[in-house]
């Protein structure tokens, strides 16, 4: 039984829910036209949109970058990686660096100005977007990259160029910040026209259409804007994009967004290439240097060795040498042993002193040491590599960096301990030359002693022979280095090379068509349901039954229509007829009447505020009961206003509840009651005189007492009340009440002041509390689907009391009005 139970619970749960949807599709199937025009609106926008938006195409390519251990070797003899290694500074991975470089904006301007790129021509079109012209134009013009850079905004231009020559040109710039323009007509090109802003040149450029020069038959309509290369090359940084293609490779994938295909490729091509050529000359900086060093170095030991070569020929013919004497000779031998180690020694300690005088000079303190010129100390040829490769390192951080970075203050440090490490080597390795030559002499003395009878001028000889073999030998030694240098400049391999070349999508990647499309339909679908549920949201009073659901679970009794205004009173329900009007209280009444026990007879009607028909519905439903054959009296309790009256158009000035309550002992209750001349099973009893103490007077016993003595002569007891939400008369005569019935009026009832009903539920303040919405427009379309009432989908009722003619009823007709 129990499983029955939820079975059907959960088939009205299914029930309800569909019922809730087929009225929410009705409520915003009745807007149709709105969902049609707007749906028309938003697509024929769309596609103007769409006429004006010039399609982008993505330019892609592959890039592999090579990378090359810039750490200088093992980080046992690099300094670098040792530094590294102590947390003394860090370093961001090599190709991450080249990947920024290839984003840079230097680089990506480069580009912009090598091709032109901040002059943009294109050929206006009526309806739709400019054409763009690259390198097809048929007018170049053309500004100096360091005049187009001081612009202040770009120059916008307006050229006509007709078939016979003649250019007609008309511009836009700005200057301290003021906006000026200017027009000028050319007979013939090419042409010169000086601006405020810079010099700009037009010339005539023949365009090829299907590989065949064409000459131009009609005018052509040009446009053209002449922007900043910065802001221009800002533009084209966020339109490239550089990614690697995966983590364990040094390939870069790149991308640029262009409105031309062409002009994608070569901005590619010209990024890679001007990339190679700052990289190229990174590497060969160091090279360069020794060149430099080498040059000067041969030119003064050329001079020298001339000087030298001069002084021997001129001994020789001077002093006419014959052939040494055997002991001579053999002293000689041995002693040359040493002059060789001397002719080393000092050309070490002329390069090393050189070396020296070059590190301690100011000017070069951020200059690289010249290297591979000759030194025999491989300690200090390796910590001259070291430094040098440090301030490489150095400048290429500071190329995506600034000063105050710490990976560059760290750097910084660390080339300046490695320069006094230099500097201190320069000097041991200068002082252990010095020591070898002081031993060297030491030897040589020896046999210098032995040969002290030679000739002087054998002595002279040697002297003079010793300078040239030097000066020959040094010089030598620099013309080999010289050579290994140029080889070294010519061997430069470029660091990236294009393994994919850049290829232009075959499909426009934006504005995407069928995109804009849907998003204008849904668009055009979104705007009347935001319109409408926004038009719901911001309603702050009870229009029909959902409302009411909506604010409270209390069971609703009836629902009302609006219908015509009666001739006389507020009486709307006739005997034996069958419209709308009655048909509607005869629902009223059979769902009032199950609410009741046979036992319980007084209904009260109330309401939130005035205007809302609390006393038409009442009047109306006990002339229902009468014409049902149950003896009803209705009796006026709304003693501030009364209302009665107006209902059944009877005089104000009729005596009423009120003399009862105000005498019970002298009054009779039974007297006081009217016999109406609509029903003879119908009685009213007004509410009387306004008394000045209304509470009281409810509050009495006599109510009580009143209440009982009718009860015992009818069937039924109305109870026409004050709203309850304004007085508490109402709350006080519940007590005597069997049901509440809480009236509320569509379009005119807050739904603020109707949620008082929830209180008086959760109070208790009634056995039994239900609720009627009174004056229901059926002539709006969101109500029209909902009932079965109407002049159109109704059956069995006369046009008479057919919705939409807009009046109220009896003396609440004035209410919506107020």
């Amino acid at each position: 039984m129990l499983r029955d139970n939820q079975n059907l619970d959960s088939d009205q749960s299914k029930s309800d829910e569909s019922i809730n949807l087929y009225a929410i599709f009705f409520k915003y199937f009745v807007y149709w036209p709105w969902f049609v025009a707007s749906v028309l609106i938003c697509l024929v926008g769309c596609y103007i949109y769409l006429r004006y938006q010039a399609p982008v195409y993505n330019v892609s390519s592959s890039v592999l970058i090579k990378e090359n251990d810039k750490r200088g070797g093992n980080s046992v003899n690099n300094p670098l990686a040792a530094m590294q290694d102590l947390g003394m500074f860090s370093m961001t991975n090599n190709f991450d660096n080249e990947v920024e470089i290839l984003k840079s904006r230097t680089l990506i301007k480069k580009v912009v100005n090598d091709l032109g790129l901040y002059i943009n021509i294109s050929e206006e079109r009526t309806f739709g977007y400019n054409t763009p012209l690259y390198k097809s134009s048929p007018v170049n013009v053309y500004m100096t990259p360091e005049e187009a850079e001081k612009l202040e905004a770009g120059i916008k231009l307006r050229m006509t160029y007709t078939k016979d020559g003649e250019l007609s040109v008309k511009g836009e710039y700005t200057l301290d910040e003021v906006e000026q323009d200017f027009e000028h007509r050319f007979d013939k090109l090419p042409a010169v026209l000086p601006t405020p802003v810079g010099v700009l040149s037009f010339t005539v450029n023949e365009f090829i259409v299907n590989d065949t020069i064409q000459s131009i038959e009609e005018d052509v309509y040009l446009a053209a804007y002449v922007g900043s290369p910065t802001v221009i090359a800002e533009n084209y940084a966020e339109s490239l994009s550089v990614e690697p293609a995966s983590k364990t490779t040094t390939i870069a994938l790149m991308s640029l967004q262009s409105t031309v295909k062409q002009r994608g490729i070569d901005f590619i091509n010209r990024l890679i290439a001007f990339y190679n050529q700052d990289t190229n000359d990174e590497k060969n900086e160091v090279a360069q240097k020794s060149a430099e060093f080498i040059e000067e170095r041969i030119g003064i030991i050329n001079r020298e060795l001339g000087t030298t070569e001069s002084e021997l020929a001129d001994f020789k013919q001077r002093s006419g040498l014959t052939d040494l004497t055997s002991d001579a000779q053999l002293a000689l031998q041995e002693n040359s042993k040493y002059e060789q180690q001397r002719t080393e020694n000092a050309t070490q300690t002329s390069l090393v002193t050189y070396l020296r005088d070059y590190i301690n000079n100011p000017k070069n303190i951020d200059e690289v040491i010249p290297a591979n010129v000759g030194l025999q100390d491989a300690n200090l040829a390796s910590i001259i590599e070291q430094y040098n490769t440090m301030l490489i390192e150095r400048k290429r951080l500071l190329r995506t960096s600034s000063e105050n970075n710490p990976a560059v203050i760290n750097m910084n440090t660390g080339i300046e301990a490695m320069r006094h490490n230099v500097q201190t080597t320069v000097n041991s390795v200068l002082r252990g030359l010095q020591i070898t030559r002081d031993d060297i002499d030491r030897q040589a003395r020896k046999f210098e002693g032995r040969i002290s009878n030679a000739p002087l001028q054998e002595k002279e000889f040697m002297t003079i022979s010793r300078q040239q073999e030097i000066k020959a030998t040094l010089y030598i030694m620099l013309l080999q280095k010289r050579e290994e240098n140029a080889i070294t400049l010519a061997a430069t391999a470029n660091n990236g090379r294009i393994i994919e070349e850049p290829l232009p999508s075959k499909y426009p990647v934006s504005p995407r068509k069928k995109i804009f499309m849907l998003a204008a339909l849904i668009l055009g679908l979104g705007i009347p349901v935001g319109i409408i549920f926004l038009n719901d949201l911001l309603k702050y009073k009870i229009e029909n039954r959902e409302d009411v659901e909506r604010i409270t679970d209390v069971t609703v009794l009836g629902e009302i229509p609006l219908g015509a205004k009666p001739e006389e009173g507020a009486i709307v329900v006739h005997e034996n007829r069958n419209d709308m009007m009655e048909e509607t209280f005869r629902a009223l009444r059979t769902n009032m009447l199950f609410m009741l026990r046979s036992d319980e007879k007084v209904i009260l009607f109330s309401s939130s505020q005035p205007g809302e028909g609390k006393s038409f519905i009442a009047g109306n439903t006990a002339v229902s009961l009468a014409y049902m054959g149950k003896k009803v009296i209705i009796v006026g309790m709304d003693i501030r206003k009364p209302g009665l009256n107006k209902v059944f158009n009877m005089s104000r000035r009729a005596e009423g509840i009120t003399n009862y309550l105000s005498d019970p002992k002298h009054t009779n209750l039974l007297e006081l009651i009217q016999h109406s001349d609509i029903s003879r099973n119908l009685d009213i009893l007004p509410g009387g005189l306004i008394p000045p103490n209304p509470t009281e007077l409810v509050a009495s016993d006599a109510l009580d007492k009143a209440i009982e003595q009718l009860k015992e002569c009818y069937d039924y007891v109305i109870l026409d009340t004050a709203p309850i939400g304004l007085v508490t008369d109402t709350a006080i005569i519940g007590r005597v009440a069997d049901l509440c019935v809480y009236v509320c009026r569509a379009d005119v009832t807050p739904k603020a002041a109707f949620g008082y009903i929830n209180t008086l539920r959760d109070e208790k303040k009634f056995s039994k509390l239900a609720t009627v919405i009174n004056s229901i427009d059926m002539s709006k379309r969101k109500n029209s689907y909902g009932y079965g009432y109407g002049k159109k989908y109704g059956y069995g009722y006369g046009k008479k009391y057919g919705y939409g003619y807009g009046y109220g009823y009896g003396y609440e007709t004035d209410a919506k009005k107020k």
